[in-house]
């Protein structure tokens, strides 16, 4: 995930107007990053990037249902589930900056725009400098850009930061490794919205680490909601704040975790997709 996507409740910007970037483990309290928690003492992963940004439908684990007092008495007093359906909107065609842009303005392109836009923000690309400037430019609103901008360049570029994730001081992996950093939404939920104002909620799983032998961050799995706040801005969705917390993270299957060889061939093959609710 991206440092830019990823502030606690009590540095975020709500009502302030000011952020908090906090690196990994080295610092907490200076960068706003991800947060990738080892699955074991063994494995030396530290709090990372993870979008905004850069990311549909409202996939979360059971929304409860307003039934009425015979309904509850008949389910056993259990919430009722209603998962949002697919809208059939077919996803943007355009680009900014390399990523999805143009959406409609309602609440179906506000949540496609967080879902993209959260995906951006939590790439690889991120530790990318040039790569960086442009993805920040797409996603946030201008006023929020150049402020975003200074604090990432600082945090990517800070090389005990960089050290501690397993990459050089110019944000590149090892020889023979590969550095994965991927956002995948699940599903998203508007809880507000107007004309020209969003929040959107995007929960996603994210995967992070080294791949390759001699590795010591292997790719881990991680799981996130990300609330985004989003207004309408020269013809399409821009975000102008957002907060992020752990989970809903649902309960591991024992599976053998797979070889270096096959986990650096998956990423090297397997694309990515532009989201539509």
């Amino acid at each position: 995930m991206s440092l830019g996507d990823e502030h606690e409740a009590s540095g975020g910007y709500g009502g302030t107007g000011q952020t908090r970037t906090r690196l990994p483990d080295t610092d907490p309290d200076a960068y706003g990053t991800p947060r990738r928690t080892p699955r074991s003492s063994s494995r030396s992963l530290v709090t990372v990037v993870g979008v905004v940004v850069l990311l549909l439908a409202a996939i979360a684990f059971a929304n409860r249902g307003g039934g009425d007092a015979d309904k509850s008495e008949s389910s056993g007093n259990k919430p009722e589930t209603a998962a949002t359906a697919p809208s059939g909107q077919r996803p943007v065609q355009s680009k900014s900056g390399g990523i999805p842009s143009g959406f409609r303005q309602d609440q179906v392109g506000a949540e496609s725009a967080a879902a993209n836009y959260a995906v951006a923000l939590g790439s690889a690309e991120m530790f990318d400098n040039a790569r960086r400037h442009e993805i920040v430019s797409a996603v946030y609103a201008p006023e929020m850009a150049a402020a975003r901008q200074e604090a990432l360049d600082k945090a990517y570029s800070n090389e005990k930061f960089l050290s501690n994730i397993g990459l050089t001081k110019d944000g590149a992996a090892p020889q023979d490794q590969t550095f994965v950093s991927r956002v995948i939404p699940v599903g998203t939920k508007a809880t507000a919205y107007s004309a020209n104002s969003a929040t959107v909620e995007v929960w996603y799983t994210s995967l992070f680490g080294l791949s390759g032998d001699g590795s010591t961050n292997p790719v881990i799995e991680s799981w996130y909601t990300t609330t985004y706040e989003l207004q309408w801005i020269d013809n399409d969705w821009k975000v102008t704040d957002f907060q992020q917390k752990d989970g809903p993270v649902p309960v591991g299957r024992d599976q053998k975790a797979s070889t270096a060889d096959d986990m650096t061939k998956a990423v090297e093959e397997y694309g990515g997709f532009t989201y539509a609710r």
